[in-house]
């Protein structure tokens, strides 16, 4: 038998080693939280960083768009004047403001995607967010009835039920014992008034000599 309570209490000794041991859910979830409130802010840093890059590169195309549109101004006038050597070359800066308008616009179609990219994903993680942070209150709820379950379970583990309901019975005993002493007393106490007591003794008179007038009456019918 002790050999059997003694591997109780090594089992029961290691169970509650794992459980001091194990990670706390509350501070688990809400470190979760923490982190995904980190990546969302790097997250919209990162988009804020990315329409600023997509809005330089589209000035720069807006300007080379109009450089393209003034170089091709001043070929119109060079030609005008009758100046075709002057209008080959501003045609020939014109070409290449155009390829830097399909260069710019080819990298603001580009950033343009990414940019929209971000967004999505942002607005994915803000969603995961809140759920996350709705499903925090239950996480924790559910967290803290299993710690008062084992809680519970290790206080009932830990108590010797044989000898508490021992104690028990012993002190209902003693308490059985003590009413039983007081009703006896109560009981004696109650004689001891009730002889002592004149309107007690009184009645008891009358009821002797009512039934004495009636056991007269009846002998003197019998007669």
């Amino acid at each position: 038998m002790a050999i059997f309570e003694r591997m109780s209490d090594l089992v029961r000794a290691n169970v509650n080693d794992l459980i001091d041991k194990a990670e706390n859910p509350e501070k688990m979830v809400k470190q979760i939280i923490i982190d995904m409130e980190e990546q969302l802010r790097k997250a919209t840093q990162g988009l804020g960083t990315a329409m600023g890059s997509h809005n330089q590169v589209k000035k720069q195309l807006e300007m080379a768009q109009e450089q393209s549109n003034v170089w091709q101004e001043k070929a119109k006038a060079c030609l005008e004047q009758g100046n075709e050597e002057l209008a080959k070359k501003a045609l020939e800066n014109k070409v290449e403001q155009d390829k830097m308008v399909t260069q710019y616009q080819e990298m603001t179609a580009l950033m343009e995607a990414q940019v929209n990219e971000i967004k999505s994903q942002i607005e994915i993680l803000k969603q995961k967010l809140e759920e996350a942070r709705s499903k925090q209150t239950m996480l924790t709820a559910r967290s803290q009835m299993a710690d008062a379950k084992s809680q519970m379970a290790k206080t009932l583990g830990n108590m010797d039920s044989k000898s508490a309901f021992a104690k028990m019975d012993k002190m209902e005993q003693k308490i059985a014992e003590k009413e039983a002493e007081a009703n006896a007393f109560s009981e004696i106490s109650g004689v001891q008034e009730s002889e002592n007591d004149p309107f007690v003794q009184m009645d008891q008179e009358n009821s002797v000599n009512e039934e004495l007038e009636k056991l007269k009456k009846q002998m003197n019918n019998d007669n």
